[in-house]
């Protein structure tokens, strides 16, 4: 652990991963070992009032299984009702403790302790306790709930309660980077056992968690509204008395809202809309990231079983048009995985544009009897349907492939996702530390490899790559890995990710972790 942490901290320090700060002030440096946050000074905390927040997915469920720890879902939702057990600083990626207390391991990431806080009360007075934690971890290993976090789950072999505090973790394959995977998702948010149990409709009715707020009502496509728990942990905190929460899909619906007024925060996704909030004197956190998303293609069924069919449609498509219809060119194309700031950084391109050899691919796919046609499924969201349309128009310019664009409400997606029925959709691979990402979405092995690469070399690289004793192996295994990412061509990189939100003058406390995470306990509003 000793040695990993010395590792992230060389990454941190190579990638200047202090966050973009926009509008901010020149910033206080004394809580610079938490998670992101704004660096307006504006005099200590103030109690009272209501916080209005924009999230951009509609949750299916209350129960944390059923939400994702990431800017572009529920993480304020989660946070509020769930706290957190741990968060990363955003400028070394360490964790740091909130409900829990350790994290650790002696035997190089085979097994884990996890420590709790004492004394731990869910909102209805019962204990949060190891067993607590040991019944939320162990059914997030279940098909059925249908939760993102099933990817990082069930890389957990068993769960053993020590005593009431304590708690020990197996783990299936060793792997001393996992705590970075664990803050990432609901394993972060643990629910009442007692009220998981009544059911999913009578949890929805009453969630029970240990989070800064509770719920006072849910009203579907509409608002959530939150009330401050009074036997919140860390008191004095929350200083909001409410929070009501909206889902906001479209991203100009999302700007309008902040820059009049009307929200206090939002999770967003688009560069255009923090140029809007700059220029409109609001404030920004962004987490600097690699990777980024991706339009995946599903390997495990046709057309793009067939790598011929993948590097067609690759070679065609200008991903630099792409931004500029999708993100007015305010986006950032990634051109290779890592940015050139990350001592993981290698100059081997993610894509090229060749339309020539694209018409020829598709020719030969279709003399063989196999002419590539598929079908885009979309997020909800303006930007996910401009982008599916964009990259509709530019093949449409080509003979034998043919695109069409369904669009689906978030559960739909996650759904379909998790089941694999699709043919190519949004994804992303989003580094911090590389080994969390990379081998949960590239690993042939991982529940959440969505596009279903197989390739043994890209295994070994993406395993040297994690238990690397020095910053020299690790750079080295993840250039081997680079490179058959890009050889393989899992999709059309089209933007480095923006984790990130943008809030009102008037809201202090702002703070982000893991991808974009805010932690409503922190927020408190001025007059």
């Amino acid at each position: 652990m000793i040695r990993h942490r010395r590792l992230v901290a060389a990454f941190a320090a190579a990638c200047s991963a202090a966050l973009v700060l926009g509008a901010c002030g020149s910033g206080d440096s004394a809580s610079a070992s938490n998670a992101a946050q704004s660096t307006v000074d504006a005099g200590d905390p103030v109690a009272g009032g209501t916080g209005r927040i924009l999230q951009m997915g509609e949750p299916r469920s209350l129960d944390p299984a059923a939400l994702s720890n990431t800017w572009a879902h529920q993480p304020t939702l989660g946070n509020a009702l769930y706290g957190t057990l741990m968060v990363t600083a955003n400028d070394t990626l360490e964790l740091e403790y909130k409900m829990a207390t350790d994290f650790s391991t002696a035997d190089g990431g085979k097994t884990f302790t996890l420590a709790l806080r004492p004394d731990l009360a869910f909102s209805d007075g019962s204990p949060l306790d190891a067993a607590a934690v040991k019944f939320n971890w162990d059914r997030l290993k279940e098909p059925a709930l249908g939760s993102t976090t099933i990817r990082q789950a069930v890389q957990i072999e068993s769960t053993e309660v020590v005593d009431p505090t304590t708690m020990r973790v197996t783990m299936v394959e060793p792997n001393p980077q996992f705590g970075q995977a664990l803050v990432a998702g609901a394993l972060n948010w643990i629910a009442s056992p007692a009220a998981l149990e009544k059911g999913a409709a009578a949890f929805d009715e009453n969630p029970v968690g240990a989070g800064p707020f509770k719920l006072v009502s849910w009203t579907r496509q509409d608002s959530i509204e939150l009330e401050k728990n009074a036997g919140y942990w860390d008191a004095p905190k929350p200083y909001l008395d409410k929070l009501v929460i909206r889902t906001v899909a479209d991203a100009n619906q999302r700007s309008n809202a902040m820059t009049t007024g009307g929200a206090d925060l939002t999770t967003e996704t688009s560069w255009t809309n923090i140029n809007k909030a700059e220029a409109a004197g609001l404030q920004y956190l962004v987490a600097s990231t690699g990777g980024g998303q991706f339009a995946g293609m599903n390997q495990r069924r046709a057309p793009f079983d067939d790598a011929r069919a993948r590097r067609a449609v690759s070679l065609a498509v200008d991903l630099d048009a792409v931004n500029t219809v999708v993100y007015n060119g305010e986006g950032e194309v990634p051109k290779t995985l890592f940015p050139e700031d990350s001592p993981y950084y290698a100059d081997i391109p993610l894509s090229t544009t060749d339309a020539a050899e694209a018409q020829r691919l598709f020719d030969e796919l279709a003399a063989e009897g196999k002419p590539v046609s598929f079908t885009f499924l979309s997020y909800p969201t303006s930007e996910s349907r401009v982008l599916g349309e964009a990259i509709q128009a530019q093949l449409s310019a080509f003979q034998n492939v043919e695109m069409k664009v369904e669009v689906a409400d978030f559960p739909a997606v996650t759904a379909r996702a998790g089941a694999r029925d699709f043919d190519m959709l949004v994804s992303s691979t989003i580094t911090q530390d590389p080994d969390y990402a990379l081998t949960m979405a590239f690993d042939s092995q991982s529940s959440g490899n969505f596009m279903g690469v197989n390739n043994p070399e890209l295994d070994a690289a993406l395993e040297r790559g994690r238990f690397g004793q020095t910053a020299e192996e690790r750079k080295a295994a993840y250039d081997e890995a680079q490179q058959i990412i890009a050889d393989t061509v899992v999709g059309l990189w089209y933007v480095r990710a923006l984790p990130s939100v943008t809030f009102g003058k008037n809201l202090h406390g702002a703070q982000i972790y893991t991808l974009g995470s805010p932690l409503p306990e922190e927020f408190w509003i001025s007059n």
